[in-house]
């Protein structure tokens, strides 16, 4: 996580950008392999975790276009995490620490949500490409499934897309860090390999390193 003020910044350039309408981030959720505990290695949405530096499962947040009201929905781990991950900080903490000052239980995000909608405010979002997410955006905004590309903000898009093609000085030492990293990866499978070798071996070890590292290949 970067400072909050890149993420204020980040925010206030997009709201400079998008002047109307109730922005949706969706974060994404664990995706179980084989029952409930067992899940893959979790990936935040890379928008979400632009603008809003949060890297766990279970948030969403909005940005109204015309108040600049920012909103954190997620929910507090219960005692049964607890036990298993110790002392965890509240979903209010997480959004100051990026600079937002209001949160939200995530089951109030579909009242707030259908609020909106009914006061003809447009809810602007990317096309969505996690199966939870695009069921949770049939169920709140009523969108069809084949209808959420088409309907899915362009100018929003366009939005971000024009901000994420320029790196901030923070962004680059984080791609000089993972470049370096991919140079270990490949110089230890090149010191590493020997004829009659699998490659499931060599791979083993270059996602080793990758994972020592803090990274996912």
């Amino acid at each position: 996580m970067f400072n909050k003020e890149v993420y204020v910044s980040r925010r206030r350039r997009l709201l400079e950008k998008i002047t109307d309408g109730v922005i949706l981030f969706l974060g994404n959720n664990e995706a179980p392999c084989n029952y409930p505990d067992n899940q893959y290695l979790f990936r935040q949405d890379s928008n979400f975790l632009y603008f809003f530096g949060i890297d766990n499962p279970g948030f969403a947040a909005v940005l109204d276009a015309a108040t600049g009201e920012e909103i954190i929905f997620g929910n507090d781990v219960d005692i049964d995490d607890i036990i298993w991950m110790g002392p965890q900080p509240s979903v209010s903490e997480q959004a100051a620490q990026v600079g937002v000052a209001k949160s939200a239980p995530f089951a109030s995000l579909e009242k707030y949500l259908k609020a909106a909608q009914a006061k003809g405010r447009r809810i602007l979002f990317t096309p969505p490409y996690r199966f939870d997410n695009q069921i949770y955006l049939n169920q709140v905004l009523g969108i069809g499934f084949s209808a959420m590309k088409e309907l899915a903000s362009e100018t929003l898009v366009k939005a971000i897309v024009s901000m994420r093609l320029q790196k901030e000085p923070c962004e680059i030492v984080e791609i000089d860090k993972a470049c370096n990293l991919g140079y270990v990866m490949h110089r230890t499978a090149m010191e590493m390999i020997q004829l009659g070798m699998k490659e499931q071996e060599l791979v083993g070890v270059m996602e080793g390193v990758c994972r020592t590292g803090g990274y996912m290949c």
